[in-house]
């Protein structure tokens, strides 16, 4: 997907779930993944699409859009706005939770605090790396 219709999507998105597209763009260059893409994971789950989207989330997904997992795992992994649009999604969930961004950006990625710290970090560190947040003096 062309990189201007990734954008878009991620604003709209952003703007859709009240996230910052900042955090949004930190997580899609941390996760690394591509339209179409599944990864498995050790625990017998898998990563979905741009955002990689854990499959432990498609279940709930479906029954919100009222579609079968099938449907549903298949929009996520294969359309991008989709996908990014999941994402956001979880993380307001997170956002709504916890009332912390720091501790929303961790639990995308995992509620085991050695985890999810070590995630926080290096979104943070390709936020900074990309002169997208400001470092401490």
């Amino acid at each position: 997907m062309a990189g201007k219709t990734l954008l878009t999507c991620l604003l709209i998105a952003s703007q859709t779930y009240s996230v910052p597209p900042v955090l949004l763009a930190g997580i899609y260059k941390a996760e690394g993944g591509k339209v179409g893409q599944e990864v498995a994971n050790t625990n017998g789950t898998h990563d979905l699409g741009p955002m990689q989207i854990n499959t432990l989330w498609v279940p709930v997904v479906a029954k919100k859009w009222g579609v079968s997992e099938r449907r549903a795992r298949a929009a996520i992994r294969d359309n991008a706005c989709t996908n990014m649009s999941v994402a956001a999604w979880i993380l307001r969930n997170h956002l709504s939770e916890t009332q912390s961004l720091a501790k929303a950006l961790s639990y995308y990625h995992s509620r085991t605090p050695a985890f999810g710290q070590k995630y926080q970090d290096r979104v943070l560190s390709i936020l900074k790396g990309n002169k997208l947040v400001k470092t401490e003096r």
